[in-house]
């Protein structure tokens, strides 16, 4: 199948990736714009892993305050370079993460930064509940496993569900972003004010 300027054009402006990315993304996909879509989410996730461990230097602190003035955040996103965290498309990130921390309240940036002793009490505790719902032992380890995926879930940024969209992770989102940017990207910290807390 021929690929054409306007496919070309088309997804790009629904990915974000680089021209010669979406052209050898349709060419190998004949043309399927779905299929093409989801290789360069597979190549954009293998970049943001190489692009991982580049130092991250620049970017923004976001604030977001609630309406009714009653919870706000600051969230430090960096990134690679200054030019970047001019983009338009990293300041809307840095804002949406923002929000996130608002509405969904987590306590941590990511799942290492759980304190060690906060984790063997919460398994602790995940593994009485089990024992006390008539789980096996064995069984019980398993459960354990699955309901601290969920309290991460709860409490660290990155493994929160997108409020805008469930079905992704912030931890995702950012990936997304790694991807159509082309720099590494972390979020540093965040802090959350609840009005009389």
């Amino acid at each position: 199948m021929a690929i054409t300027a306007k496919m070309v054009s088309a997804l790009r402006s629904r990915t974000g990736a680089g021209i010669m990315d979406c052209k050898k993304a349709l060419a190998e996909t004949d043309g399927d714009m779905d299929k093409a879509i989801q290789k360069l989410r597979e190549q954009g996730l293998k970049a943001s892993e190489v692009k991982g461990g580049r130092a991250t230097e620049e970017g923004l602190i976001v604030s977001y305050i609630h309406p009714g003035n009653r919870v706000g955040t600051l969230v430090e996103l960096n990134c690679e370079t200054d030019f970047v965290a001019r983009t338009e498309q990293f300041q809307g990130l840095a804002k949406e993460i923002a929000m996130q921390v608002a509405a969904a309240k987590p306590r941590y940036v990511s799942a290492a930064e759980v304190p060690a002793e906060e984790l063997a009490s919460e398994k602790a505790i995940l593994r009485t509940q089990a024992v006390q719902e008539g789980k096996p032992e064995h069984i019980a380890e398993r459960i354990v496993e699955g309901r601290i995926a969920k309290y991460y879930s709860e409490t660290c940024l990155l493994q929160q569900p997108y409020i805008r969209d469930t079905d992704k992770t912030i931890e995702d989102l950012v990936k997304d972003a790694i991807a159509q940017l082309g720099e590494n990207i972390v979020v540093k910290r965040f802090v959350l004010y609840v009005l009389g807390q």
